[in-house]
């Protein structure tokens, strides 16, 4: 079953509106929590934006490319900050941990039937004061939650048409999978 839904996940881009619950917040926040971390500190914080005038206050950090983003009827800022995480002989585990998480929260999505596509398209500095997310924190992404539209949205560029049809390639196995050494 996780394999069909690794296989389903797709970064689409053109959404229809879905309902917001809070049981649906709820649904993916516990699966986002029952990720492992080190040392179990769940470095991982998550803002589920669902409110239209909230979204609103939002919108103007999307980057012009993600101008489809508007239409998603959740956005969850993901953000944490390294001191939230273990830091084991340099080696800094914040951005990791919360990454699996986020990881767990947008395969629950997707096994759900809803879209999550996370984005790196965005400023900042304005997500942060849109959402009072505090200036210590790292805003890692934005996945934007809603079901796939049954047309491809006009607002698209060409690469990203040919993408909402057509799965992006992705690396022969010989390009990153290495067995016993780097080679």
């Amino acid at each position: 079953m996780l394999r069909d839904i690794l296989k389903n996940r797709r970064a689409i881009r053109s959404l229809a509106p879905v309902e917001i619950t809070p049981e649906l917040i709820t649904d993916l926040a516990e699966s986002a929590q029952l990720m492992p971390s080190c040392f179990n500190k769940q470095p991982w914080r998550f803002v589920f934006v669902y409110d239209q005038e909230q979204l609103k206050r939002l919108h103007p950090a999307l980057n012009q490319g993600n101008g489809w983003a508007q239409k998603a009827s959740l956005i969850v800022a993901v953000f944490t900050k390294k001191d939230l995480d273990c830091i084991v002989k340099d080696r800094e585990y914040f951005l990791f941990d919360t990454g699996m998480a986020t990881a767990a929260l947008i395969l629950r999505a997707t096994e759900m039937n809803l879209v999550a596509h996370p984005i790196a398209g965005y400023d900042e500095g304005q997500v942060k004061d849109a959402l009072n997310i505090p200036a210590e924190y790292q805003v890692i992404t934005l996945v934007n939650i809603g079901r796939k539209a049954d047309q491809i949205d006009p607002i698209l560029n060409e690469f990203q048409k040919i993408a909402e049809t057509e799965r992006p390639a992705r690396f022969s196995l010989e390009e990153f999978a290495y067995l016993n050494s780097f080679h």
